[in-house]
């Protein structure tokens, strides 16, 4: 069957959200392009699961992304390949800049060269570092705390130069904790060191960890600990595909957030995930991080009134067992 939509290059599509925005792009009839380094991507999800053209490169290799945008019409770029580890870019903040901000003006630079304009990028909430006002919406102050939260703020600095100069228009998505899996059990969350909540409580559920530390149990919340906006990735990925078309139907430059809208804290995901997996998952009581804001929770309502996105899995017992349901079948 021929190609009806035009093709779309998704950087970092071997990764975790990329993969599942691959697969939403996929079931909407675009064409896609993978570019990945594999240094945290899966290359079978794309290969084998998604079946998918895989380059294998890096995003600050020029003369393989003109190669790249030479061979395939391209109409758009979705911008996953970035580092995310917030305790690694403290420690290592170089890699962070170096991949983050240089890889991405490499692209930006090869993107105009090609007279591709389009351009998605999922940036994070941690751009607005320590909540001023909770649900925090788009106008929030934006104060980053780490090196990760700072490039990430700089690549959308990026975005907006490129646009008053150039005409490179950008849809910015600031989201939440990503996390569950395709309902379907094709696709779910693999990172190497793994450090989001949700994974790290099944991998105690699967007997691959020992515990699971809950850090701080003295806030002014509920039950003492953190609460979360914890957004379905798969409802990530359908954002996506909304913002690319919103972009190629023409439409100016804007930053949304994506998440649930609601917050759910440490324990309570922990005790949900308790009754998903029937398993006991032992916990210890640690002191509370430095930075760890008490409650993190943001408003969608930009994006639902100008894209009409909404989450579609905004349960939290849903999110788990479909995390739980992707678990069993990568570890077990």
């Amino acid at each position: 069957m021929s190609q009806l939509k035009p093709t779309i290059l998704v950087t970092g599509g071997a990764g975790y959200i990329g993969s599942h925005a691959v697969l939403a792009l996929q079931r909407a009839g675009y064409g896609i392009v993978v570019l990945d380094n594999l240094e945290y991507g899966h290359r079978e999800l794309v290969e084998d699961i998604l079946q998918v053209e895989l380059v294998v490169g890096d995003i600050r290799d020029r003369p393989l992304l003109d190669k790249i945008f030479a061979i395939h019409d391209i109409a758009a770029v979705i911008h996953f390949a970035a580092y995310i580890a917030v305790g690694e870019s403290v420690s290592e903040p170089a890699k962070y800049y170096r991949n983050n901000v240089s890889g991405t003006l490499t692209l930006l630079e090869a993107m105009l060269a090609a007279d591709v304009t389009n351009l998605v990028f999922p940036s994070t909430c941690a751009v607005y570092g320590m909540p001023k006002q909770v649900p925090m919406t788009e106008n929030h102050p934006q104060n980053p705390m780490s090196p990760y939260a700072s490039s990430k703020l700089m690549m959308e600095w990026l975005l907006a130069d490129f646009d008053r100069a150039y005409g490179l228009r950008s849809v910015i998505f600031r989201f939440f904790n990503a996390c569950g899996a395709n309902p379907e059990g094709l696709l779910g969350e693999d990172h190497n060191p793994e450090t989001h909540l949700i994974p790290l409580v099944l991998l105690s559920a699967l007997g691959k960890r020992e515990s699971i530390s809950i850090f701080g149990t003295d806030y002014e919340t509920s039950d003492g600990t953190c609460l979360r906006d914890y957004i379905h990735v798969s409802d990530l990925a359908d954002a996506h595909v909304l913002g690319l078309e919103y972009l190629l139907q023409g439409g100016t430059s804007e930053i949304f957030n994506l998440g649930n809208g609601n917050g759910f804290s440490v324990r309570e995901v922990i005790e949900t995930a308790k009754q998903v997996t029937g398993r006991d998952i032992k916990t210890v009581e640690c002191d509370r991080r430095p930075g760890d804001p008490p409650i993190l929770v943001g408003s969608s309502d930009k994006a639902q009134k100008i894209l009409g996105w909404s989450p579609q899995y905004s349960d939290l017992s849903k999110i788990i067992s479909d995390a739980w349901q992707w678990h069993q079948r990568r570890h077990q």
